[in-house]
């Protein structure tokens, strides 16, 4: 009994033995097949996680940066400035972890000719907002400035050197000197650009005027008010700034100063002012009455004085001295003896006699001061008589009433447009904004986010041509092992343990090309992405690093995609009996195609037309899974393209197209501006009022460019803007401004949802933001716009607009205009002028060009793995038909001709479907690409799918050049061999 079951148990070993080594043989020989399957996964996986961790590495390093340098969550402003009681009030906020309050200036930075306006920001002394060292010191004294790269290159200063400083009248930060030495170059912490970088990608977000920040040591700057407060939240110092957890934690606190602390101390601020604008000026009041009514009772009783001492003079029977009493009491208009004199307060009597007396009692005053000069008794009995002068009380009073009455009303009359200025006094308004507000940050998530969106894109079509391909693939190789599979059915061997094997081996080669796709995904392409996003933003310290958890599922995606094909090829087989597996598989039954049934065609064809035609259409699901395959990878190639034409064009459709005019100019000088105006070249113009803004609709903002137009010029809007309407096909009536509305741009309000009917708040520099209706949106693709009517503006916001810009037409060559451009950009008065041709001309955005090769590169390889997989395939299959050939004469060439002319009709049938839904899919990516300032309106150039065409033909031609050898070593005999 023991004999038997260890001879079952040998036998057994023996069997399994004998199955792992027919297992190992068939792998060995099934290379080609392995290759493909491990490719088709590399490439996915490298797609799947490239563009995935390139992206996550620079947000990572990005908010590395943000976290070391302490770039506040969230940053408070208000209209009439901010102080410590404020600080107080927001420290007490549940949530604050830390605030510091801020001083700032906006000055002009001059460097011989050139002057650019800069702002001078204290350094803080709570750790938040600190600006990266990059070269030299950070200053430490009084009269020492780190600045920017930036600012060094549009002034052409040095490290070491003295700029001068222009400190606008009643600035709200005094004690700037003016000069400051530079002793060190930084990079600020909210604004990563890189300045030696290719800016083209920026432009389009650039508003009216860029101040360009100068740090200086906090010792020295002082004010009546903070400029702002900067806040950190507690613990988000260990979040991603880039989170949905970073945004509802800081949310959740701007929602509570919003609640519990904005509006009390808006108000509370106000009064403040108030009350202390009042102070002073009744404090300047008091002051006036005081000093006034010093005077006039130093004058009573100086006139009372001298009304004593001519009574002593008469009484010493001085000759003339009654003249001068009598003199006195005309130029007072009665002055009372000692003790009762100037009982009218010095007020004067008949205007005749006053002038009179005063003549008159001039020389005789003179006379006598003489006699009392030359008789020292008589001086004695003057003194004595002028010490005992006094003014009574009620005169004192009297002269008191009278004069602060007549302070009162002249202090009224000079202090009563301080007084309403004072009485006017709003409660303020606070700007609590958060970090994702800032321009720079915006914009770096922005544009890495657009890079992230279409790595989540193309992993898909990946995934879904390595299914096809894998059951492909997977399906002939169990098909070649029917006499296998049969074998070790009979032999008691299991239908799951042969479905294991395939599947292990598709698993294998998963694993493997995960594997090297995990190499690529993680080291490759974020090398490649390091080197574009580092054009853009200096962005420090970036390191490549590994995800575990999207490494692994990205290979185990594609290991249970390809293994279920696998498993259902396999099932498909073992499913059968070992009796049928043993016996070659039944040729297909014989059908008619479509085109046998169209007759004058078919009987013109030739026979082997005829074959070639019937091989492709009989069999349907390898002529699916080809056309598919060539399909995809067209379309892949397509859509790499069209993002590369729709960027391309962006720059001719918008200046050219949205944009007729040729010039514009934004200046400080309306100097400049009138002379372009008026020059004999100037054939139109419009003047317009440009400033920074910022619109918000539901829950979201975004950085608009506020255009005002004068109202006497509101029809000169479409002569130098097109204002077609957003999703206008053929000929559509341009909009039109009115006073009821403003009209967005495209571009500037998609990421918003804005749409024409909507209600905004729309913020214009400074002001406090105002609903807007949203009259139309126009079609736009760069920029963001916002044009509104003088008439509204004023409505909205109580002011008149500063007329600082001009647009005009021109009568000169695009070149007359470019120069003109570079002479006006030469002075310091002037923010910005532009050439509609000169930006057509040079519009780049190098991130998405960057994109652009690496898809086409990756759908290019694609690709080439599917057309080689499916050549083989189709060789594999019919290797007794090829060997049939040669017998009955063929030579190697024909029989090239006869398999090869089959695989390139399917490659061009699958071009042709390849092409419109590599327009289709393209379409669906740039809308996808929603980014400020930026609208992708898909386009696919002739040459791009002519470009599409002749690659993928290429492909063809090079897969076949591979498959003719193999065609040439099929031997006659072996294939032609019976299988029993």
């Amino acid at each position: 009994m023991m004999d038997a079951r260890q001879h079952s148990r040998k036998h057994a070993t023996m069997l399994n033995a004998a199955f792992l080594t027919d297992t190992w043989r068939s792998w060995r020989h099934a290379v080609k097949p392995f290759l493909s399957i491990m490719i088709i996964a590399m490439l996915g996986v490298t797609v799947l996680t490239g563009m995935y961790a390139g992206c996550r590495d620079a947000f990572l390093a990005a908010n590395k940066y943000y976290q070391t340098q302490g770039l506040h969550d969230i940053q408070i402003a208000s209209t009439l400035g901010l102080d410590d009681d404020d600080v107080t009030a927001v420290r007490s906020v549940e949530g604050v972890e830390a605030v510091q309050a801020e001083r700032s200036q906006t000055v002009q930075i001059e460097s011989g000719d050139v002057s650019k306006p800069a702002v001078i920001t204290m350094i803080g002394t709570n750790g938040l907002d600190q600006p990266s060292l990059q070269r030299g010191r950070m200053p430490t004294k009084w009269g020492e400035a780190a600045v920017t790269e930036t600012l060094l290159k549009k002034t052409g200063l040095k490290l070491g050197q003295r700029m001068r400083v222009k400190v606008p009248q009643d600035p709200a930060v005094t004690g700037i000197p003016d000069e400051l030495t530079i002793v060190g170059v930084v990079l600020p912490a909210d604004d990563l650009a890189n300045p030696d970088g290719y800016r083209a990608s920026n432009s389009f977000r650039a508003t009216a005027n860029t101040a360009l920040p100068v740090y200086v040591p906090p010792e020295g700057l002082s004010g009546a008010a903070y400029t702002a407060l900067s806040l950190r939240v507690d613990g988000t110092q260990y979040m991603d700034s880039f989170s949905d957890e970073y945004d509802e934690a800081v949310d959740q606190v701007r929602k509570r100063i919003d609640d519990d602390v904005k509006t009390q101390r808006e108000q509370a601020r106000a009064d403040t002012l108030r009350e202390q604008a009042q102070r002073e000026l009744d404090d300047a009041k008091a002051t006036a009455v005081d000093e006034a009514t010093t005077k006039a009772l130093d004058e009573a009783l100086e006139q009372a004085k001298e009304q004593a001492k001519a009574q002593v003079l008469v009484q010493a029977g001085v000759p003339g001295a009654s003249a001068l009493v009598n003199g006195g009491t005309a130029g007072t208009s009665g002055t009372a003896g000692s003790g009762t004199a100037a009982e009218t307060g010095g007020t004067a009597g008949s205007g005749t006699a006053a002038e009179t007396g005063t003549g008159a009692t001039a020389d005789v005053a003179a006379r006598m001061d003489a006699v009392v000069a030359a008789n020292p008794a008589l001086r004695q009995a003057v003194e004595r008589a002028q010490a005992q002068v006094t003014l009574p009380d009620d005169v004192k009073t009297r002269i008191e009433q009278q004069v602060r009455e007549q302070v009162d009303e002249q202090f009224a009359k000079e202090t009563a447009e301080q007084q309403r200025q004072i009485d006017a006094i709003k409660p303020a308004t606070w700007y609590v904004q958060t970090r994702s507000a800032l321009s720079g940050v915006s914009s770096l998530d922005s544009d890495i986010s657009s890079m992230q969106k279409i790595g989540n894109a193309f992993p898909i079509v990946f995934l879904v041509v390595a299914v096809m391909m894998s059951l492909t693939t997977m399906t002939r190789l169990v098909e070649e092992d029917r006499g296998f599979v049969g074998t070790y059915l009979g032999l008691g061997y299991s239908g799951r343990m042969l479905v294991m094997r395939y599947l292990l081996f598709a698993v294998l080669a998963c694993l493997i090309g995960g594997g090297l796709g995990l190499l690529i995904g993680f080291l490759g392409i974020p090398a490649f992405l390091m080197l574009v996003i580092h054009g853009l933003y200096a962005i420090p310290h970036m390191t490549l690093q590994y995800d575990w958890l999207v490494g692994s599922l990205g290979v185990l995606l594609f290991v249970v995609a390809v293994g279920a094909a696998a498993v259902a090829a396999a099932m498909r087989e073992t499913g059968l009996s070992p009796a049928v597996l043993m016996r070659p598989k039944a040729p297909r039954a014989g059908s008619r195609i479509l085109l046998e049934r169209i007759k004058p065609l078919w009987s013109r064809m030739s026979f082997l037309s005829k074959v070639t035609a019937r091989n492709i259409f009989r069999f349907k699901s390898r002529l699916i899974m080809t056309l598919g395959g060539v399909a995809g990878c067209t379309a892949l190639i397509i859509c790499g393209l069209a993002i590369n034409d729709t960027v391309n064009r962006l720059g001719v459709a918008q200046f050219e197209g949205a944009y007729h005019y040729d010039v514009t100019v934004v200046a400080n000088n309306g100097q400049i501006l009138d002379d372009l105006r008026k020059s004999g070249d100037t054939t139109a113009s419009m003047d317009a009022s440009v400033n920074a803004g910022t619109v918000e609709y539901d829950g979201s903002s975004t950085t608009v460019q506020v255009i005002v137009v004068p109202d006497a010029q509101k029809t000169k809007l479409n002569q130098m803007f097109a204002l077609r309407p957003e999703r206008c096909s053929g000929h559509c009536e341009a909009a039109v401004l009115n006073d009821s509305g403003v009209i967005a741009t495209q571009s500037g309000v998609q990421t918003l949802g804005v749409h024409a009917g909507a209600d905004v708040d729309l913020q214009v520099g400074s002001s406090k933001p105002q609903q807007v209706h949203v009259e139309s949106v126009v079609h736009n693709l760069i920029g963001a716009d916002v044009y509104m009517t003088q008439q509204l503006y004023e409505s909205l916001y109580g002011a008149e607009p500063t007329w600082n810009a001009i647009y005009a037409d021109l009568d000169m060559s695009d070149e007359q205009v470019e120069r003109l451009v570079d002479q006006l950009n030469e002075d310091h008065d002037v923010i910005t002028a532009a050439s509609t041709a000169h930006q057509a001309k040079t519009f780049r955005f190098d991130l998405m060009g960057a994109i652009v090769v690496l898809i086409t590169m990756l759908a290019g390889a694609l690709a080439l793995v599917v057309l080689f997989t499916l050549a083989n395939t189709n060789v594999s299959e019919r290797l007794r038909e090829m060997a049939t050939l040669k017998v009955l004469g063929f030579y190697d060439r024909e029989v090239h001709h006869y398999v090869n002319r089959e695989m390139r009709i399917i490659t061009v049938m699958g071009i042709v479907l390849g092409l419109p839904l590599g327009w289709w899919i393209s379409g669906l990516l740039t809308s996808a690409l929603n980014m400020p300032g930026l609208y992708f309106e898909v386009y696919v150039s002739p040459w791009s799918y002519a470009f599409a065409v002749v690659a993928t033909m290429a492909f063809a031609l090079l897969v076949q050049l591979f498959v003719n050898p193999v065609l040439d070593r099929i031997d006659p005999v072996t294939s032609l061999k019976s299988v029993e």
